[in-house]
């Protein structure tokens, strides 16, 4: 077993989208290399609608996937296949935008104004940029659940974990999305292939995502909210704090005094290359003109209702 080095750690950036969205962003719009098949992580979280309810209204994507993770409140959802739904409390949607879609997401909070949930973009390969649009609405009932003898608790979104597997299918990055507890001073180890890039974000609590007695991992670097970059990553990872982990078969956290909860998120590298505009990825220049000349000419949409 190879532990992987934390390679870098930073907070997320507060950023506003759609209609005026107040969010936090662990990475996006920037090099893909080290989080390739993952293009984008947003953490939009309030207690003051103000800052939300207009939410993310009509818009396009093409050539991505996008996860929606919600923890409290909802997202009411439509697009132009005429799929609606809502989101609630532990639900998750698994959007294939494919040849291209017209969607949009209104989020709303709980009976005290609360909204917490979380969107990831995954790229798509070449051979894949153009499928058929597709939607995988997932209930917070049907995502498995399992708990450890020391109360570490996890929660299987994709891929295969401690004998369970979720409920989300056919995914070209073929990924792993769980939900992860550890209860406070516990130290716990989690296997990830060595081919796949992975990543944690802390949401809840502390940890440390290294042994007590092992070497502070080099090159490292921790990038405060300030963007002041101190090279040796000893801090605990906090509330909104992005760890993108160097190679290895498996991680390694340290719970704090309050435990700590995260995301651990792993995917196999397509190695494509990437020309990105707003909501559109394709693979080059010309494929991203295309589409957007498409969207002003009306012939964006390859499947309709």
């Amino acid at each position: 077993m190879s532990l992987r080095p934390v390679k870098h750690q930073s907070n997320a950036r507060p950023t506003i989208e759609g209609a005026g969205v107040h969010l936090h962003r662990a990475f996006g719009f920037g090099n893909t290399s080290e989080t390739d098949p993952f293009l984008l992580f947003d953490d939009f979280r309030n207690d003051d609608p103000d800052t939300y309810r207009n939410g993310f209204p009509w818009h396009p994507h093409r050539g991505i996937e996008t996860i929606t993770y919600v923890l409290s409140g909802e997202v009411e959802h439509g697009d132009s296949l005429g799929n609606r739904g809502v989101l609630g409390n532990g639900d998750v949607q698994w959007m294939t935008a494919g040849s291209g879609i017209i969607h949009q997401e209104m989020p709303r909070g709980d009976g005290g104004g609360r909204m917490h949930g979380f969107q990831l973009w995954a790229n798509l390969p070449a051979d894949k940029k153009m499928v058929a649009p597709r939607y995988q609405d997932v209930s917070a009932e049907a995502i498995p659940e399992v708990t450890d003898d020391d109360g570490t608790h996890v929660r299987v979104v994709t891929g295969e974990f401690w004998g369970k597997r979720g409920p989300v299918e056919g995914i070209a990055a073929d990924p792993r999305y769980l939900d992860i507890s550890v209860p406070p001073g516990r130290t716990r180890t989690f296997r990830v292939e060595t081919t796949r890039h992975a990543f944690a974000y802390v949401f809840a609590g502390a940890g440390t995502f290294r042994g007590a007695s092992d070497p502070i991992p080099a090159p490292t670097e921790y990038v405060d909210d300030r963007g002041t970059t101190d090279p040796v990553a000893a801090h605990p990872a906090e509330n909104r704090t992005l760890v993108l982990f160097d190679t290895g078969d498996e991680i390694r956290v340290t719970a704090g005094e309050e435990g700590v909860r995260f995301l651990l998120v792993s995917g196999e590298p397509l190695r494509e290359p990437v020309a990105w505009h707003g909501p559109i990825v394709m693979n080059s220049e010309e494929e991203l003109i295309t589409a957007y000349r498409e969207l002003q000419e009306g012939t964006f949409l390859r499947h309709k209702r």
